[in-house]
């Protein structure tokens, strides 16, 4: 089976806090791991986990003092899932010996399929490549502009 470790879930999670601050648009203000716990339900130290290693990945950026906490580096529609899942496990690799690793394996010597991961690795990374944290996100699209609807024109009769 092939899942995503929950801290990377969180990872998600809050990067989709952070793009939607309280009132403000986003990126506008900062956010704190507790507040951003409070407002995902994910406790406090997973959360500050996480935003270390956004941080350290270049996805968010940290201030400290009056007024610091983390917001986003850049728009989620800039970032990819396999970006995220790097940040907190790793390069994708779904086997010990993709992309030419060498020692992750005691049978590789023997290995009849040793380097045919590695395709399947691709299609796999192109897959999650596809897929931007904006449409994980799901955020909603901002208010459309209303505008007065146009008056019927003179020469049609009025209903």
């Amino acid at each position: 089976m092939l899942r995503l470790s929950k801290l990377t879930d969180y990872a998600v999670v809050v990067l989709a806090r952070l793009a939607l601050p309280d009132g403000e648009p986003p990126n506008a203000v900062s956010q704190t791991a507790p507040a951003i716990a409070a407002a995902t339900g994910i406790a406090e130290p997973t959360v500050a986990k996480v935003l270390k290693a956004l941080a350290h990945a270049g996805l968010v950026e940290g201030r400290r003092g009056s007024g610091g906490g983390y917001r986003l580096s850049r728009p989620l529609a800039a970032m990819t899932l396999p970006e995220v899942i790097a940040a907190i496990d790793g390069p994708v690799a779904l086997t010990a010996c993709v992309d030419g690793a060498a020692g992750q394996c005691e049978a590789e010597t023997l290995c009849p399929v040793r380097g045919r991961w590695d395709r399947v690795n691709r299609a796999v990374l192109a897959a999650l490549s596809d897929i931007t944290l904006d449409e994980l996100a799901m955020l909603p699209a901002p208010p459309a502009r209303r505008t007065a609807l146009p008056a019927s024109p003179a020469h049609l009769p009025a209903e």
